[in-house]
């Protein structure tokens, strides 16, 4: 698997609109927008109840899918996408 297919099946583990998880004992509100029929994707996180946030966009490329973290780096996004169940 590419990196490019894996960060696209870590992207649909998560559901669009807002969804609560378990990450490393903790509670997340992760919300997952999509745009242009898909082939963009915001995705936002905060830590309930503590200070953790996340933020990311995903570009679906011909180039490839490429991730942009915003609030820390994109190997943290990356384990926290791991983290959430597969659907």
């Amino acid at each position: 698997m590419t990196a490019g297919e894996e960060l696209d099946a870590l992207v649909d583990r998560v559901p669009l609109g807002e969804s609560r998880h378990e990450i490393e004992g903790r509670t997340w509100s992760i919300t997952r927008v999509d745009r242009a029929d898909g082939r963009s994707s915001t995705i936002d996180g905060e830590e309930l109840g503590g200070r953790a946030r996340m933020s990311a966009n995903v570009w679906r490329t011909s180039g490839g899918t490429v991730l942009k973290p915003c609030e820390m780096p994109a190997e943290r996004v990356l384990e926290l996408l791991r983290a959430l169940p597969e659907r």
